[in-house]
């Protein structure tokens, strides 16, 4: 398997970091989320512009493993990952564990004494696996529907 290269996003990524939410969403979910709330989360079409000036403003990792984008994530500056994605074709192969990693390497470099994020019932196994915890249940509306997910948050640097 060829390594993961991590480097920053730039704008030409963009289309391709839509492509591969969709994919994420609609691929890997299906076991916690219905059709109509896959939609709602992910819909069809091109990307809207509010969803392009979040990617923009959080500044995320890519995963690149032989020039082909394969994953994206970010930390904000308060520790809170607001992003995190495999494509499907990647999932389970490593490129999530790179990711993580260099965003628990960030935090810490930062200082920062905790990260959190809002989590798909999906993805709760994977934080779970780096130290993350339940903290809180949600309930969020995604144009008009109900998805459910979990607050997780990881406690760093304590010694």
């Amino acid at each position: 398997m060829a390594t993961v290269d991590l480097r920053r996003a730039h704008d030409d990524d963009l289309p391709v970091l839509w492509a591969l939410f969709q994919a994420a969403v609609h691929r890997l979910t299906s076991a916690h989320y219905t059709a109509a709330q896959q939609v709602a989360w992910a819909p069809a079409g091109a990307p809207p512009a509010a969803w392009l000036a979040r990617v923009r403003a959080n500044a995320p990792w890519v995963a690149r493993r032989s020039e082909t984008i394969v994953g994206f994530a970010d930390l904000q500056a308060d520790g809170r990952v607001d992003m995190f994605f495999v494509a499907p074709e990647a999932a389970g192969t490593g490129v999530g564990r790179a990711l993580m990693q260099r965003l628990i390497a960030q935090a810490n470099d930062r200082g920062l004494v905790a990260m959190h994020a809002d989590v798909s019932l999906t993805a709760e196994p994977f934080f779970r696996h780096f130290g993350f915890r339940v903290i809180a249940r949600h309930t969020v509306i995604r144009r008009g529907v109900s998805l459910r997910n979990a607050r997780m948050a990881l406690s760093l640097g304590t010694s």
